[in-house]
C-alpha cells in the first residue's frame, strides 16, 4: 500500500515537473512569437510608409496625407489586424461543446486552450510570401522590364508574377502549392478535432481525411465533428477542384505540339493523304476499266462479276471523297493554327511599307510646295525685271545709234524755220532732167550710199563688233535685202 502511494506520488511529481517544463517552454515560445509579431507590425508600417513616399514622388505631392485614401487606410488596418493575431503568453482555457458524429451524435464538452483559436489565423500571414515573391522578382527589380511594362501599360503586381511563374514552371508551382495546402490543412484539422475525438489526434489520420477530400473521393470512414473541421474540409474540397482544373490545363499544354512539331505533323499527314488519294483514284480507274471490259469486250456478259466491280467502283469513289475531305480539314487546321504568325508578319510588312511610302510622299509634297513658293516669288518679280531690261535695251540702242550714225542724231534734232542751204549732189546734177531743188542730208538707212564700198576698210559693223549685240548683227539675208533696196532706190532716182 505504501509502495503504491509512493509510486503514485512519484508519478504525480513527474507529471507536475513535465507540465511545468512544458508550460515553461510554451511560455518562452509564445513570448518569442509576441516579439516577432511586434517586429512584423513595425516592418509592415515601414513598408507602407515607403509606398506613401513613392506615391508622393511619382505624383509630385508635398503632403503625405494626400496619399492616404480610404482604400489604403483599410488595407493597412486589415494587414495589421491579421498579423497582430497570435497566441499570448499564459494558459487560458474555454469550454468547447460540439456534437460527436463518430459516437452516435452525443454532445461532448471539452476545455480547450485559447491557443487553438489564436494560432489558426496565423496562417493568414502567408500572403506575405506573395509580396516577397513580387519584391524579389527579376521582373520587378529590372529597370528595363519595368520600362517595357510601363510602355505597354502593364502593372507589375503579384498576379502578374504568379502568371509568369505558371508560364515558366507550371508543374513546380502546382506541386508546391498542393503539398503546402495538404500539410497546412492537415495540421489545422488536427488542431480543431483532437480534443473531441482520439482518431483525429493522429496526424496521419488527418492527412488521410484531407487527401480524400482534396481528391473529391470521400470514403466517409473519418469525418470531422466540429464546425471548424467541417469548414476546413469544405475549403480543402474547393481548393482540390481548382487544383485539379489547373493540373489538367498544365498537362494538356505540355502534351500540345509545338509550332515546329505541328508543321512536321501536317507535312507527314499531307504526304499520307496524297498517297491515299492516288491509290483511290487508281482504284476508280481500275474498276472503271474492268466494268468496261466485262460489259463490252467479252462475248458473254457475267452479271455477277459486273455487279462486283460496280460495287468496288462505288467504294473507290467513296474512299476518294473521304480522302479529299480529310485533305480539306488538314488544310483548314494548318491555316488556322500555323499560319497566324506568317499572316501577322505579312500585315506588319505591308503597314511598314505604307508608312514609308506616306513619309516619302509627304517629303515630295513639301519640296513641291517650296518650289511653288519660289516660282511665285519669281513671277512677282518678273514685271520689274522686264521693265529694267527694256529700259537698259532702249538706252543701249540709243547709244549705239548715236555712236554708229552721228548724222541720225542731228536729223532727230528740231529743224529750224530758216530755209536750208541748197546742195548740189554730183550724181543728181549730172543726171538728165535732174531737179535743182534744195536737198537735205538724207539718213544713211533711208537713202543708199552713193559711194562705192572701200576695198581696204571693212564695214562699220565689223570694225566695232563689241558695240553690236548678237541679235542686232545683220545676217546674209538682211544684207541681200539691203542691197536690193539700194538698187531699187538708185533705179528710181535715175529714172
Amino acid at each position: 500500500m505504501r509502495d503504491r502511494i509512493a509510486s503514485s506520488e512519484h508519478a504525480l511529481k513527474i507529471a507536475l515537473q513535465a507540465q511545468w517544463s512544458a508550460s515553461f517552454y510554451s511560455t518562452a515560445l509564445k513570448t518569442l512569437i509576441s516579439v516577432s509579431t511586434v517586429i512584423l507590425l513595425g516592418l509592415i508600417v515601414a513598408y507602407h510608409g515607403l509606398e506613401v513616399q513613392l506615391f508622393m514622388i511619382d505624383n509630385c505631392a508635398d503632403d503625405w496625407r494626400i496619399a492616404m485614401t480610404w482604400q489604403r487606410i483599410s488595407q493597412i488596418c486589415l494587414e495589421l489586424g491579421i498579423c497582430a493575431v497570435h497566441p499570448i503568453p499564459g494558459q487560458y482555457y474555454f469550454e468547447w461543446t460540439t456534437k460527436l458524429a463518430n459516437k452516435g451524435g452525443e454532445m461532448g464538452s471539452k476545455l480547450v486552450p485559447y491557443d487553438v483559436t489564436l494560432s489558426l489565423p496565423m496562417f493568414l500571414r502567408l500572403y506575405l510570401i506573395c509580396r516577397v515573391m513580387l519584391l524579389h522578382s527579376k521582373l520587378f527589380t529590372d529597370a528595363s522590364s519595368r520600362s517595357i511594362g510601363a510602355l505597354n501599360r502593364i502593372n507589375f503586381n503579384t498576379r502578374f508574377v504568379l502568371k509568369t511563374l505558371m508560364t515558366i514552371c507550371p508543374g513546380t508551382v502546382l506541386l508546391v502549392f498542393m503539398v503546402s495546402l495538404w500539410i497546412i490543412a492537415s495540421w489545422t484539422l488536427r488542431q480543431c478535432e483532437r480534443f473531441h475525438d482520439e482518431e483525429h489526434a493522429n496526424l496521419l489520420n488527418a492527412m488521410w481525411l484531407i487527401a480524400i477530400t482534396f481528391l473529391s473521393v470521400g470514403f466517409g470512414d473519418i469525418v470531422p465533428n466540429t464546425y471548424c473541421g467541417r469548414g476546413i474540409a469544405v475549403t480543402t474540397g474547393i481548393m482540390g477542384a481548382g487544383c485539379t482544373a489547373l493540373l489538367v490545363a498544365v498537362v494538356s499544354r505540355k502534351l500540345e505540339l509545338t509550332r515546329a512539331e505541328k508543321h512536321v505533323h501536317n507535312f507527314m499527314m499531307d504526304t499520307q493523304l496524297t498517297k491515299r488519294l492516288k491509290n483511290a483514284a487508281a482504284n476508280v480507274l481500275r474498276e472503271t476499266w474492268l466494268i468496261y471490259k466485262h460489259t463490252r469486250l467479252v462475248k458473254r456478259v457475267n452479271p455477277g462479276r459486273v455487279r462486283t466491280h460496280q460495287r468496288k467502283f462505288l467504294l473507290a469513289i467513296y474512299a476518294l471523297r473521304k480522302v479529299k475531305m480529310d485533305q480539306r480539314k488538314l488544310m483548314d487546321n494548318a491555316n488556322t493554327i500555323t499560319d497566324m504568325a506568317k499572316t501577322q508578319n505579312t500585315v506588319y510588312e505591308i503597314v511598314s511599307d505604307m508608312s514609308n511610302r506616306q513619309d516619302a510622299l509627304e517629303e515630295r509634297l513639301s519640296s513641291l510646295e517650296d518650289k511653288l513658293i519660289a516660282i511665285q516669288e519669281q513671277v512677282e518679280l518678273l514685271p520689274d525685271v522686264l521693265t529694267r531690261c527694256l529700259t537698259q535695251h532702249a538706252e543701249r540702242m540709243d547709244q549705239r545709234r548715236n555712236f554708229l550714225h552721228p548724222e541720225s542724231a542731228a536729223s532727230l534734232q528740231p529743224v529750224p524755220l530758216t530755209p536750208a542751204p541748197t546742195l548740189h549732189h554730183p550724181l543728181l546734177s549730172s543726171a538728165p532732167g535732174a531737179s535743182t531743188s534744195p536737198l537735205l542730208i538724207p539718213h544713211s538707212r533711208s537713202v543708199p550710199n552713193p559711194w562705192p564700198p572701200s576695198p581696204i576698210l571693212p564695214p562699220i559693223s565689223s570694225r566695232t563688233p563689241h558695240l553690236v549685240p548678237e541679235p542686232m548683227r545683220p545676217s546674209s539675208n538682211s544684207t541681200a535685202t539691203t542691197t536690193t533696196t539700194t538698187t531699187t532706190t538708185s533705179s528710181s532716182s535715175s529714172s
